[in-house]
C-alpha cells in the first residue's frame, strides 16, 4: 500500500474571503467562511490531482495576522499565571486549614468558620 501523500493548505484571511494556496499543486481558491476552508482546498486538489478525498491528507494551516498572535501570546501567558497563582492559593488554603486543625478544631468546624465544604477541606487536608 502507498504512503499517503500530505497536501499543505496555507490560508490568510484577506478582506471578506480566506485565499488558501495549495503549495504542492502550486494552484490558490478562496473560501468565503472559515469553515468552508477544508471542502475548497480538497475540491482543489481532487480536481487538480485527479484523486479521491481518501487518497490523501490535508494539512490546514491558518496564518494569523501578528496583532492576534501577540493576543494569543498574552493569553498564554495570562494562563500559566493564573495556573501559578490558583496552585499558590491552594497551598494557603491549605495552610490556613492546618492552622485551625492544629488549634484543635475538627474539619467539618474548620470547613464551616472558612467557608468552604466539609469535602473540600477534606481534599485540603490530604494534599
Amino acid at each position: 500500500m502507498a504512503e499517503m501523500r500530505t497536501y499543505h493548505a496555507e490560508v490568510t484571511r484577506d478582506g471578506r474571503f480566506w485565499l488558501i494556496r495549495i503549495a504542492e499543486i502550486s494552484r490558490s481558491t478562496q473560501a468565503l467562511r472559515y469553515k468552508d476552508v477544508p471542502i475548497m482546498a480538497g475540491e482543489l486538489i481532487e480536481i487538480m490531482e485527479g484523486l479521491g478525498s481518501e487518497d490523501y491528507e490535508l494539512d490546514i494551516r491558518v496564518h494569523l495576522p501578528s496583532a492576534v498572535q501577540d493576543h494569543l501570546a498574552r493569553a498564554e501567558v495570562l494562563r500559566v499565571e493564573a495556573g501559578r497563582k490558583q496552585a499558590e492559593a491552594a497551598a494557603e488554603s491549605r495552610a490556613a486549614v492546618r492552622e485551625l486543625l492544629a488549634k484543635g478544631l475538627s474539619q467539618r468546624e474548620a470547613g464551616e468558620v472558612l467557608g468552604l465544604s466539609f469535602q473540600r477541606v477534606n481534599q485540603l487536608v490530604k494534599s
